[in-house]
């Protein structure tokens, strides 16, 4: 009477599973560490890039370590590729010191999260040394600036 449904519904959700072989599925498939390797390179890259910035106004060595214990960290999350360093600024007239080590702290702070999520000791240590850092280096810059 009626030819049976040869192919499945327009509407259903296709899985591994319900693919026919030989054809891939049409979403990518990543684990959960995976994300969280590329949300923690992610945020440890802005945390350098905040830190290059902050090394282009006010130099120090304290700074120079960060960055480079940064970019080794995400060098190792990226599987040995190295990142993009940020340029030196354009120069201003009065940089606002105290609100790029705001930045900092909040960037070291998300990483030092995806870090923890992760179990990755060596960025939660660093996430948690960098916020330490920028918060006295803030604090201290708006103690100085009253």
């Amino acid at each position: 009477m009626y030819e049976p449904i040869r192919t499945p519904p327009v509407h259903s959700a296709r899985t591994a599973r319900s693919a026919p072989t030989g054809i891939a599925s049409d979403f990518p498939h990543r684990s959960r560490e995976d994300e969280l390797d590329i949300q923690l390179a992610v945020h440890l890259t802005a945390l350098l890039t905040a830190t290059d910035e902050l090394r282009a106004l006010a130099p120090s060595a304290d700074l120079d370590t960060a960055a480079e214990r940064l970019a080794g960290q995400v060098s190792r999350l990226r599987r040995g590729s190295t990142p993009v360093r940020a340029s030196a600024p354009a120069p201003t007239a009065s940089p606002d010191l105290a609100a790029l080590h705001r930045r900092a702290h909040a960037l070291a702070g998300r990483a030092l999260v995806v870090a923890a999520s992760r179990a990755d000791t060596a960025a939660a240590i660093l996430a948690a040394e960098r916020m330490d850092a920028h918060a006295e280096a803030s604090g201290a810059r708006a103690l100085a600036a009253r």
